[in-house]
């Protein structure tokens, strides 16, 4: 864990590191890409890809990749606050908010996500590919696309207790 500039502690979690080669005259050159999610565990969330001849200095790069782009995902009550559906290349995911108690239903790319995020209750699902790199940029996909209650309640001008029942 690394102290963030607020003061509180932002989780790391690597989540895949691979091994490529180029082939030169004289033999292969080996370089390692790592992707990394780091969070708050609050709602903020980010990941990067780095790539280096060392595995070390790939995780330092890919850590320093997410801190930048992290994002805030409307976390409500330990869950998100809708199902939503997030695609990127051949990986489709499902969220679907779980009730109280249910745990992180993950697998271990998506496990790691929500875990850094902060959300304690989720039952994720991949439906097509499994691709570490595509799965990580789906959910992030599906994390833009959620809408809190708050902002749809301004949106929709109409009060919390309205949107409730509309549902129920």
């Amino acid at each position: 864990m690394v102290a963030s500039p607020k003061g509180n502690e932002l989780i790391e979690k690597i989540i895949f590191i691979n091994r490529v080669a180029k082939v030169h005259k004289g033999g292969r050159r080996f370089r390692f890409s790592a992707i990394v999610v780091v969070g708050d565990g609050q709602g903020r969330v980010g990941y990067g890809l780095g790539k280096a001849p060392e595995v070390p200095d790939a995780i330092r790069k890919a850590l320093e990749k997410a801190k930048k782009n992290m994002i805030q995902v409307p976390v409500k009550e330990g869950t998100i606050p809708h199902m939503i559906i997030g695609e990127y290349g051949a990986a489709k995911v499902l969220l679907k908010p779980g009730r109280p108690g249910t745990g992180v239903i993950a697998g271990s790319t998506m496990r790691a996500i929500m875990d850094a995020v902060g959300i304690k209750d989720i039952v994720t699902k991949c439906i097509r590919s499994t691709n570490p790199h595509n799965v990580v940029k789906a959910t992030f996909r599906a994390f833009e696309l959620l809408q809190s209650p708050d902002y749809v309640v301004k949106k929709r001008g109409l009060s919390q207790e309205e949107i409730g029942e509309s549902h129920g």
